[in-house]
């Protein structure tokens, strides 16, 4: 395996209204990339060879088009220039062979096709011919979408599933309901979520929506006309009260059956609610789903004051969108430091620092003990006046369908390495699923967007014979007001970090180390140094 890069020029803008709205409809999902400024050379004008070395990527355009040209030995490549995800310029991540990923949030690319491998990018991204003549490489024309070839159950020979159940409406399920029919599934595919809001993406409702930079349109990963287009059977609101493992039925509350050949257990996670007189009050909200985010936006239109408790990731992007709005905001926590259990001292103290430059007020290695209609009464013994209160304490795995059908658990549903459960048929992704890791060398359950979807992919394609073994290294963001932090690995715990560059700065990398070796990478403004950690992780695996 070999990757190059290229490096990125200057610090840039992660506001997510920069974000290219995906137009789902479109033939193949093919995101454009459109630059209205047309940036960079005209490449149907032609470049010099000699200007693209091998290996090398450089932007430009088409007419208005944003074009990435590629490199690779005496191969040349052109596909859109910017990521169907969150806009990412893809010249400034890296190349792994016939690749490209995002440098923003870790997307990847076929060069070949513009196929989005890997998510988050969901999308495909347009495909450009390419033609080196007179010492010169150009750009021609724009291709047409390829048709996906379906290799469903090539690896085994077995035959296809007729019928897919996938309960949850979350991550791991739509990514995988999504690729089952890229794969060119055939069969019937039924989605059963609790929620009653379709898929959406889920980092946003603690950052830019609740913030207020991002339009609803933006949420949903799909509209609802794309279930509908793809045949797919989308329940919402609904509850399956257990799965019958003999039968090969999913149970609904009313009592209704579902067959299924295979099923996808995808059921996420829950928001722990702490045991507090006052939990139920109006003003008190966990943030999970769509619907939590407006209520949470509904009650910040005339909120003055908030309490956030926690100083996870998810309180801490609360945190931040609250600020954006103007109101007044008090973090609560027990730990000294917030994040010091997941990135360090070093990070922690930044993070801190970086809030109250906003105005955060952090009322460390302090609980609440009552929450009141109009106050948040802490264990110290001090009170904070509050018209709305966000907890944020994590969350936990909804594992009691699988305990009810006889799953193996073991702090989440134990899978294997192609992410089945000890009940044939039956696989498990996303926030519940723990599996053998083989960057850490140890099962482990993460909480991680970016993990679920892939899971979710994965499990699709063994779900269809693929027998490809889940070898994703986990990789989250965390954005906090214009600083987004990047994590690629698993970390519960290390002896040594080392840094590279300045945290207060806003430029560095983190390197996590457990017996001198590399376990997980923190960074700053350090995109390429992040996926090359992760190709690193990547090859240590194989």
């Amino acid at each position: 395996m070999s990757f190059t890069t290229k490096e990125s020029f200057g610090e840039k803008g992660y506001d997510v209204q920069n974000r290219v709205i995906l137009d789902s409809l479109t033939s193949g999902n093919v995101v454009s990339s459109s630059q209205p400024d047309a940036a960079g050379p005209d490449l149907a004008l032609g470049i010099p060879v000699d200007d693209l070395a091998d290996g090398r990527m450089v932007a430009g355009h088409v007419g208005k088009e944003g074009v990435l040209l590629a490199r690779r030995g005496n191969e040349y490549f052109a596909i859109g220039a910017v990521c169907s995800h969150y806009s990412g310029p893809l010249a400034e991540g890296i190349m792994v062979e016939d690749t490209v990923r995002c440098p923003w949030h870790h997307a990847c690319f076929s060069l070949r096709t513009g196929e989005a491998l890997h998510a988050p990018a969901l999308s495909s991204v347009a495909c450009w011919s390419v033609e080196p003549r007179d010492g010169k490489v150009f750009v021609v024309a724009q291709k047409d979408a390829p048709i996906p070839q379906g290799r469903s159950g090539a690896a085994s020979g077995d035959p296809l599933p007729g019928r897919v159940v996938i309960v949850g409406g979350g991550a791991a399920g739509f990514a995988a309901a999504e690729m089952l029919r890229r794969e060119q599934y055939a069969g019937s595919i039924v989605m059963l979520s609790s929620d009653q809001a379709a898929p959406v993406d889920r980092p946003n409702l603690s950052k830019d929506y609740l913030a207020g930079n991002a339009p609803e349109e933006w949420i949903p990963l799909r509209p609802l006309d794309f279930y509908e287009e793809s045949a797919i059977e989308l329940r919402l609101g609904t509850n399956v009260q257990l799965i019958d493992v003999p039968s090969r039925e999913v149970v609904l509350d009313d009592g209704s059956r579902v067959p299924y050949d295979r099923l996808l257990l995808a059921t996420g996670a829950e928001p722990i609610r702490l045991p507090l007189p006052g939990m139920d009050l109006p003003n008190v909200y966990t943030l999970r789903s769509m619907a939590d985010s407006q209520a949470v936006i509904e009650r910040a239109k005339t909120a003055r004051r908030a309490v956030v408790l926690g100083a996870s990731f998810i309180g801490l992007e609360v945190a931040a969108s609250l600020r954006a709005r103007n109101i007044e905001v008090h973090v609560v926590a027990p730990e000294k430091r917030p994040m010091e259990r997941v990135l360090g001292r070093e990070m922690g103290d930044f993070v801190r620092s970086l809030h109250e430059e906003h105005g955060v007020i952090f009322h460390l290695e302090d609980t609440a003990s009552r929450i009141g209609e109009t106050h948040v009464h802490l264990s110290s013994g001090g009170t904070l006046q509050a018209d709305l209160v966000v907890v944020g304490v994590g969350v936990r795995p909804r594992v009691e369908l699988a305990e009810k059908a006889g799953l193996a658990l073991d702090h989440g549903v134990l899978v294997d390495a192609y992410l089945e459960t000890n009940a044939a048929g039956i696989f498990a992704a996303g926030d519940i699923a723990r599996w053998p890791d083989a960057h850490s060398r140890e099962p482990i359950r993460v909480e991680h967007w970016v993990v679920a979807e892939r899971q979710g992919q994965t499990a699709a394609r063994n779900m269809l014979g693929y027998g490809e073994k889940f070898s994703a290294v986990p990789f989250f963001w965390s954005q906090h007001y214009d600083v987004p932090i990047n994590y690629v690995g698993h970390a519960p715990a290390w002896d040594e970090i080392s840094i590279d560059g300045d945290v207060a700065a806003r430029d560095c990398v983190l390197r996590y180390k457990r017996n001198g070796r590399v376990v997980a990478v923190a960074s700053i403004y350090r995109d390429v140094e992040s996926l090359t950690a992760e190709v690193t992780m990547e090859r240590e695996t194989v």
